[in-house]
């Protein structure tokens, strides 16, 4: 019978070989031409018919990953080829994963989306990938239900079901065998930490367990031995113990910890001329008879990579040779830098940016087409980017062409730079607001700041015009000026002001700018309550005077983001030579008999920015603030109110109203101040990063005086909501002042908009 069977086959397979493909057809094709299919098949007219061939070019069709069931008939010579399409997605949906989009941008991670093929084994890959993101977030138990609708002939609505089931909160965590450190230490950088009090806060511990980071906390464990010089020590992988009684769970680290050690001698190896071994060897912070950190190291070896790439070896690599005695407890270290090839730009190509012109992005890259790379001026390039404002995000990244060649690709994702406005709100100080403006600090891409607009509120009225050219015809010069109408009701009096100013600068040194200019004003200043006022507060609020002024300005500025910096410093003094026209009345001349007067104003800011993201893996920034400024007038001679300092709002100790702070007269009015000095210390962390809002928590601390600095002494205490909108920088203002006294104007809430130190 075999016998029989195989010599059936074997006649079946001549007649076959012996007969030509005369046509082929295909039946049921959507996704494919039949031109490309014939080229899938790789079966030509005239070629014989072999059933190898045709078994194959089955196989290769399915491979195509289209269709559910693909045959083949034969009619004498012509090849039928029956093609049975998968179904396409028409809808995708995911229900109880998250809010918002979170599910589908999940799946399209993945490579789940509308509009692919409905394929089982995606299907299933796309339920496992969803429970396993779910227990990454400690949600256990969690169930995915898929259910599928037809839509039409060809196409299905896809709904997957999520119950996160339960989270499993940390009960305990148990260093076994530690202790040299304490449990704080060594639970510091982990994931999966016991839930701290208030662990429901954004900045707070939860407790939930991270099933993924699991695994990874036991290197994070031994990380933090290294950094104290435990260099033997060993770490478990952890071991968790679920109670789903209560959902709660122990995890155990059984742990070696091994001596202590201290750094050795350290020593630097390398052949690259420009580079000083001795003075490298002197910045390192690592260094003999210090307890090992492998942070520092790391730190150090970050410099060294620096230094190297700072004379065009941008693949240059550090390798630390370490040499342990046991005995003494001490380890030796070498540096070895390897420098590779000298390597030059040869092109920076830019993308990204919609509006902003390629000249303007390309004035702030220090690296040029032909230069040597420098590691250093890639980093200043990105914060220099970042400072304008103009990018929600810069990326820079070498793309290695040859040995000796790379390409700097910069991508940048523009932010909104422009708005357009009518509205109004409510403040806290200035009541009912109305405004209008179109402002653009990008305008068309030429990175030419302009703005036009007013504001009117129950306390206000303010029309202003300005312009401002930071890099004009691409040179390092910058030329800018204003006009404004400003009416402003202060507490005691009202300022009435129309001036205008004209100003021009340079960038040197890279992070430092000076300019000068002139301004003029005319001011017109009442009292408020004029029928009630004394003859004091007449000739304290009543200034009509002219002001001619020179202004110079000297500002260093380093930091690596225009609203949110997370390093860097800002450092600025400014001085003004006023020179002050206007006529007295008697009874003024009587109390300052040489009339109006010349004044100097000096002022400086100081903005420190540190994150802290590289230290403890979460975007803490910690600033520092600190503003001062000084008025120096001659004797006897009168300085306007309005030209006086006074403390209190946004910019100086928030919590008090604003303006409200100042020295006082024998009849309480507020007479200004001529010394003024404010810090703060803040530490911001984020709130919404989808949202672009961040939560900062503040002291301030402020002093002003007629004579001195500490005449007047305030703090107070709060947190900002700061929210990068699309109308602008909002912040949100919560304070609590603490050591008001009385008569003071406190304040529990105010916002601004636009305000960046």
């Amino acid at each position: 019978m075999i016998k029989k069977l195989a010599l059936s086959w074997i006649l079946i397979g001549s007649l076959l070989l012996a007969q030509k493909v005369t046509q082929i057809k295909f039946e049921g094709l959507v996704h494919l031409s039949p031109s490309v299919a014939m080229e899938i098949a790789d079966i030509r007219v005239g070629d014989q018919m072999d059933p190898a061939k045709i078994d194959e070019s089955i196989k290769k069709f399915f491979e195509q990953g289209y269709f559910k069931d693909v045959w083949v008939d034969k009619k004498g010579g012509v090849l039928i080829y029956h093609f049975k399409e998968k179904v396409s997605i028409a809808n995708i949906q995911v229900k109880g994963y998250g809010s918002g989009n979170d599910g589908e941008e999940l799946l399209k991670s993945i490579g789940l989306k509308k509009g692919d093929l409905y394929d089982e084994a995606r299907i299933k890959r796309a339920k496992k990938t969803l429970i396993a993101r779910l227990e990454s977030k400690g949600n256990y138990d969690s169930v995915v239900e898929v259910t599928t609708t037809p839509v039409g002939e060809g196409a299905v609505s896809v709904v997957f079901d999520v119950n996160k089931g339960e989270k499993i909160k940390i009960k305990k965590i148990n260093f076994i065998g530690a202790s040299a450190l304490g449990q704080s230490d060594l639970e510091t950088d982990l994931a999966n930490q016991e839930e701290d009090f208030l662990g429901w806060l954004p900045f707070m511990n939860s407790g939930d367990v991270k099933v993924d980071q699991l695994e990874y906390d036991a290197y994070r464990v031994k990380d933090t031995y290294m950094k104290h010089g435990y260099l033997d020590a060993e770490v478990s992988k952890p071991l968790m113990r679920v109670d789903y009684s209560s959902y709660t769970a122990e995890i155990d680290y059984q742990i070696k910890e091994g001596a202590q050690y201290r750094v050795g001698d350290v020593s630097i190896n390398q052949h690259i001329k420009g580079l000083d071994t001795k003075e490298l060897t002197s910045e390192l912070s690592l260094r003999k008879g210090h307890i090992f950190n492998i942070t520092r190291m790391r730190k150090d070896m970050n410099m060294l990579q620096e230094a190297a790439g700072n004379l065009g070896y941008a693949y240059a690599k550090v390798a630390p040779q370490m040499n342990k005695n046991a005995a003494e407890k001490t380890i030796n270290l070498q540096y070895v830098i390897q420098s590779g090839m000298k390597v030059t730009v040869n092109d920076v190509l830019i993308s990204g940016n919609d509006s902003t012109k390629d000249r303007v992005i390309r004035r702030y890259i220090y690296l040029a087409p032909g230069d040597t790379f420098n590691a250093t001026d890639l980093k200043d390039s990105k914060n220099a980017l970042g400072r304008t404002g103009f990018f929600e995000k810069v990326d820079i990244q070498s793309q290695r062409i040859s040995e000796d060649k790379i390409n700097l690709l910069v991508k940048v994702k523009e932010t909104a730079t422009g708005t357009i406005s009518l509205g109004g709100g409510y403040g806290s100080y200035k009541g009912l607001m109305l405004n209008a403006s179109v402002s653009d600090k990008n305008i068309f891409g030429s990175g030419i700041n302009a703005s036009v607009g007013f504001d009117i509120s129950k306390i206000s009225t303010n029309y202003n015009l300005s312009f401002t050219n930071p890099r004009v015809w691409d040179s390092l010069y910058s030329l800018g000026f204003s006009l404004y109408k400003k009416e402003y009701e202060y507490v005691d009096y009202t300022q009435d002001q129309l001036g205008g100013s004209l100003s021009v600068g340079r960038e040197f040194l890279r992070h430092f700018y000076a300019s000068v200019g002139v301004g003029y004003v005319d001011n017109e200043s009442t009292i408020n309550n004029d029928a009630n006022s004394t003859l004091f507060e007449s000739y304290l609020y009543n200034d009509q005077y002219k002001k001619t002024s020179l202004f110079a300005s000297l500002k260093f500025d380093n930091t690596d983001d225009y609203y949110t910096p997370r390093e860097g410093m800002i450092a600025a003094v400014n001085l003004e030579y006023a020179i002050l026209n206007g006529d007295l009345n008697a009874t003024e001349l009587a109390v300052y008999p040489n009339g109006y007067g010349d004044f100097i104003k000096t002022s400086g800011k100081l903005g420190v920015y540190y994150g802290l993201n590289d230290w403890i893996d979460y975007d803490l920034i910690l600033r520092f603030k600190a503003r001062a400024t000084v008025i120096s007038t001659g004797d006897d001679e009168k300085l306007p109110t309005g030209e006086k300092l006074f403390m209190g709002g946004i910019g100086s100790v928030r919590g008090y109203d604003p303006y409200s702070l100042s020295p006082l007269d024998s009849d309480g009015d507020r007479i200004g101040g001529k010394q003024r000095f404010s810090t703060s210390v803040e530490a911001s962390i984020p709130l919404s990063e989808a949202a672009k809002m961040r939560l900062t928590f503040f002291y301030d601390y402020g002093m002003i005086g007629e004579d001195s600095f500490n005449e007047i002494k305030r703090s107070s205490t709060g947190a900002v909501i700061e929210w990068q909108s699309g109308f602008g920088p909002i912040n949100l203002v919560f304070a609590q002042a603490l050591d008001d006294e009385a008569g003071d104007r406190t304040s529990s809430f105010e916002f601004s908009m636009g305000t960046k130190f």
